[in-house]
């Protein structure tokens, strides 16, 4: 899988420096996309435990960023995939998932559960809805946006 054209107008890092994050900024974000529900010390934490790590800066501004989470070589998931949506449709989340992905070569399974109405984007770089995933939902809100009715 390769990687899409980074932007020369917008700083890529890969695992940086997890303490220079501003996490009141990235708990902004999560807002501004209507993920709510995120403290910023627990996000930190979340983040710090994550296998891969990467954020897209606009000058010293995050406008995406995401996450692996797994075990370090069989299982892993991307989590958090967050673009600030003043900067979509600029490729941005397709770099996030595609580099990523890209450093989980080898692994037996990697995944990852989509925010409603984002299927067709993952689709179309060639993710495959999976027949054999569960959730144990978290709540109302879960049950509704992500298990089938019954």
């Amino acid at each position: 899988m390769n990687i899409p054209t980074e932007n020369p107008n917008y700083n890529y890092k890969l695992n940086p420096n997890l303490d220079a994050i501003d996490w009141d900024y990235v708990i902004s974000l999560f807002y501004k996309i209507e993920w709510k529900h995120r403290k910023a010390e627990e996000i930190a934490a979340a983040f710090k435990n994550s296998t891969t790590t990467i954020f897209i800066f606009n000058e010293d501004k995050i406008i995406a960023f995401g996450r692996v989470v797994g075990d370090g070589r069989y299982y892993a998931q991307l989590a958090d995939i967050v673009v600030d949506p003043d900067f979509q449709g600029q490729g941005l989340g397709k770099y996030l998932v595609t580099t990523l992905n890209n450093q989980l070569i080898d692994y037996h399974f990697v995944n990852l559960s989509a925010a409603p109405g984002a299927d067709t984007f993952y689709k179309s770089m060639g993710w495959k809805k999976q027949t054999t995933s569960f959730i144990w939902p978290q709540g109302p809100k879960q049950l509704r946006q992500h298990c089938e009715k019954e």
